[in-house]
């Protein structure tokens, strides 16, 4: 079963955060707190989403999916950044992954965006694996860059 994210699920979403960043060899790097992602996802202005996997014989979360918009200029549309997808390693092979997706792909298709994007780690062949079995594909001729730390401050004029 997949639903909306609730503000009772924060803990849990922040845990399993930590859990995606520890499987990720990351750790560290995963700094958010809970009150950061409530106001994200509840607070006054929310700028990203989530839905939760729940197991329907257990009715324990199994995964979660945390996403925001972003806008095609070529488009003119909408469309999905999927963040993060994490189904917790005792629910693997369930289907909870490819309900995350297809919940967010309904979601593209109802409210007309083009687009249902992510990145994966090079490393990581069995999600990769698993997207390409969706029909989904990398995209070639494009190199992921970020600004973080030291060097935005300096950009930023700090």
């Amino acid at each position: 079963m997949i639903r909306a994210a609730t503000p009772d699920d924060i803990p849990l979403i922040h845990t399993m955060i930590r859990e995606l960043a520890a499987y990720e060899k990351e750790p560290d790097e995963a700094r958010a707190t809970e009150e950061q992602l409530h106001d994200a996802l509840f607070g006054e202005r929310p700028a990203a989403y989530a839905h939760m996997a729940v197991d329907d014989t257990t009715g324990l979360a199994a995964g979660f999916a945390l996403w925001f918009l972003n806008f095609s200029t070529w488009r003119g549309v909408h469309g999905i950044y999927l963040e993060d997808l994490y189904v917790r390693p005792e629910a693997r092979g369930g289907g909870h992954g490819k309900a995350l997706l297809r919940e967010l792909a309904r979601i593209c298709v109802e409210r007309g965006y083009e687009r249902l994007e992510w990145v994966v780690l090079d490393w990581n062949a069995p999600s990769i694996a698993f997207y390409e079995a969706l029909g989904a594909r990398a995209q070639d001729g494009w190199t992921g860059y970020r600004l973080t730390g030291g060097a935005l401050e300096e950009l930023g004029g700090r």
